[in-house]
């Protein structure tokens, strides 16, 4: 098959320049992609405050996080266990925050949200907060090398760890209901605070978010 090749003649001052069509097509098409790439790299950055709530995606995310702990610990503190162990046992009441498991439709970091919850509680200052899982084990490591390393005056002694009283667990579920370009989606956030001496739930906590998503 023959190939044909078109050429196109322009007039410039006088002077004549031929150029191939193929080549023509070719030139216009980069510099077209190039205007692309270019309008699509453009970004913008804006630092906002931390606390305003942003909803991109319609996951759950730090505002969710946020208003969710701080709903619980309200609901929490405003029960009448915290007293009246209290009363019972002339001392603050000692909690230690365990798993939050994620049984929801989407990834949740429920570190952040152990966070939150354990920076509502030592900011009440009504409940003593100790440590538990990874950063506990990293203070233990840290008194065991005070052993070793340490001067006798200096170093921290084994057995003296504040116990806790209580435990607060939770779980994060959801519920998505979608049809066409709308979806809702229902989040319900459980807490449960138990004593770990005798397994009693003392008490329970909940925080429901629903959300529309128009896509």
């Amino acid at each position: 098959m023959k190939q044909f090749r078109l050429f196109i003649r322009i007039n410039v001052k006088s002077k004549t320049i031929y150029m191939n069509m193929n080549f023509f097509a070719k030139y216009c098409l980069i510099t077209f992609l190039a205007i692309i790439t270019l309008a699509g790299c453009s970004r913008t950055v804006k630092r906002i405050d931390p606390n305003t709530q942003t909803d991109l995606s319609g996951r759950w995310n730090d505002t969710d996080s946020r208003l969710t702990s701080q709903a619980l610990i309200e609901q929490m503190f405003g029960n009448a266990w915290a007293v009246a162990f209290e009363q019972r046992h002339q001392k603050k009441p000692v909690i230690v925050v365990g798993l939050i498991n994620n049984k929801s439709h989407e990834h949740i970091n429920t570190e952040t949200f152990i966070r939150d919850l354990e920076r509502a509680i030592v900011n009440n200052g009504s409940i003593r907060l100790v440590e538990a899982g990874e950063r506990r084990e990293e203070l233990r490591r840290e008194r065991a090398g005070q052993q070793e390393f340490a001067s006798p005056e200096t170093a921290k002694r084994w057995g003296r760890e504040l116990g806790a009283d209580f435990m607060l667990q939770g779980t994060v579920n959801s519920i998505v209901d979608g049809y066409r370009r709308n979806q809702a989606v229902y989040y319900q956030i459980d807490l449960m605070l138990n004593n770990i001496e005798t397994t009693e739930r003392v008490w329970m906590g909940n925080k429901e978010i629903k959300k529309m998503i128009r896509n």
